[in-house]
């Protein structure tokens, strides 16, 4: 579909909240750092305060009477002219994403596929209403109706992705939408929102960037209906409590540990040339990323020897790169977080089969690392890193290698690749995760849900399964009177 020049806005004007669809000055404002420098950014972001919050909130309520009695066709309208904009502002978005998380071109337009693919297909969903009971006497309908004021707190490495995965879902099923962007990623979020401001009704889609105050301002909130988040596993509880004493509904796709088990069947280098990308792709910043590698010990060190020379062909570099594969790390927390992992390295004993050493450069860059079969209890196995260093270990008993692969607290997404795909399904079907892959990982679809078991979330995003996340189902009863004889 062709983009129109009307629906496109300036880069170039400054970064504003959008409360009630106006561009609002706040008092404080701060900076983020280019990660590939490691330089302050020249944009400056607004830092929201309490009286933002509350009239956000005042505003996304009084929006909401009149949002939600829309038809679902109607409110898909509005989003397909939604989607028509970010199409024709694809470019500067792309752009800007590369500023503020260093990633590369190729990578920023993976991350601005995903997000047309969001926005084109989830309008197309439906939720329709059920009837468990329909006799002459009485009829049972359950529907799923719209929760209120929805609120969505939106992680830095994939901002636009995670975040429209809430915001489109939510709007589609009648609530009203405030988005909370990282402070190290606040810009492209509230572009998109200033976009919003000229095709939504007021109040209906807005964005509040700030400090660590903004989280708790909105989680609290009595206004709110529903939170939901994706970050880490530590936040997510601290989300939790917060929301019970409102009992707000809440949706919490955290972190992951992904395992791939790769059977003695495969054909090496096909299943490299996955495996090696799946694994670094956006410098493993993903929580989908594969995260441990349990690889037969018939063709282990065959398979060693070639994601080693895959690996090793990924070019890193910053967000003008068009030839880069991954960027540095997002920001300096992350960063020296990773920093203090691969100083272990060394210390714990665990082989190196590529990388390993930390050189000091003008961004946050780390290289591409693999350990060679370290110790199952090892941090590097039993933790996620959330950055371009991974395990690889040897399995040979199938039960044993599932029994490892579930040995975790987290459960997002699990994988098996081999040539006897039933022998695969076998496998993967008794894995404790939220998405399970065969011959693939990380597979997202719009209309397919994602989310994870154990303590990687609660809920799922996308797919019908998220769009009833921001509904209550509704059990609706009608007694057929018998006219009088």
């Amino acid at each position: 579909m062709s983009s129109n020049t009307d629906d496109q806005i300036s880069f170039d004007t400054g970064f504003y909240n959008v409360i009630n669809n106006e561009l609002v000055e706040t008092p404080l404002k701060q900076h983020t750092i280019c990660p590939t420098n490691k330089q302050r950014l020249d944009f400056e972001s607004p830092v929201s305060t309490k009286e933002d919050v509350d009239r956000a909130v005042s505003c996304a309520s009084k929006a909401y009477s009149s949002w939600s009695k829309l038809s679902w066709d109607e409110r898909a309208e509005y989003l397909n002219k939604f989607a028509d904009a970010i199409e024709a502002n694809r470019d500067s978005f792309v752009k800007l994403l590369g500023l503020e998380t260093a990633k590369p071109p190729q990578t920023a337009s993976f991350e601005m596929f995903l997000v047309m693919n969001l926005a084109r297909q989830t309008p197309l969903l439906r939720i329709k209403e059920e009837k468990p009971v329909d006799d002459e006497q009485r009829t049972a309908i359950v529907r799923y109706v719209p929760l209120g004021v929805g609120v969505g707190i939106v992680p830095w490495n994939f901002p636009l992705t995670l975040g429209v995965g809430k915001l489109i879902p939510a709007l589609l099923a009648g609530n009203t939408f405030i988005w909370k962007p990282s402070p190290f990623t606040p810009y492209s979020a509230l572009k998109l929102a200033e976009i919003g401001s000229k095709i939504f009704p007021p109040g209906v889609f807005q964005a509040l960037s700030g400090n660590e105050d903004l989280g708790p301002w909105l989680t609290t909130h009595p206004g709110v209906a529903k939170v939901s988040f994706t970050g880490s596993v530590e936040t997510g509880k601290k989300i939790m409590a917060a929301c019970a004493s409102t009992l707000k509904r809440v949706t919490l796709e955290l972190g992951g540990n992904d395992a791939a088990v790769i059977c003695d069947d495969v054909d090496i280098p096909s299943v490299v040339g996955s495996v090696s990308f799946l694994t670094f792709v956006h410098t493993g910043q993903i929580c989908m990323n594969i995260k441990r590698i349990y690889v037969h010990e018939k063709i282990y060190d065959r398979f060693l020897e070639e994601l080693v020379k895959q690996t090793k062909n990924f070019k890193i570099g910053d967000h003008n790169d068009s030839e880069a594969a991954f960027g540095p790390v997002q920001n300096e927390t992350q960063y020296e977080k990773l920093k203090a992992l691969y100083s272990r390295v060394d210390k714990e004993g665990w082989k190196v089969a590529l990388g390993g050493d930390v050189k000091d450069s003008e961004g946050f860059y780390l290289p591409a690392t693999i350990i060679d079969n370290p110790p199952e209890d090892s941090e590097i196995v039993q933790d996620e890193p959330f950055g371009p260093i991974v395990p690889v270990m040897k399995w040979s008993d199938e039960e044993d290698v599932i029994r490892r692969v579930n040995d975790s607290k987290l459960g997002l997404g699990a994988s098996v690749w081999s040539n006897d795909v039933p022998k695969a399904q076998r496998m993967a079907e008794q894995l404790e995760a939220g998405s399970i892959w065969v011959n693939t990982h990380f597979e997202l679809a719009p209309n397919v849900p994602f989310g994870g078991h154990k303590e990687s979330g609660l809920g799922m995003d996308w797919g019908e399964v998220g769009l009833k996340g921001w509904c209550n189902p509704q059990a609706y009863w009608v007694k057929h009177l018998q006219p009088p004889k």
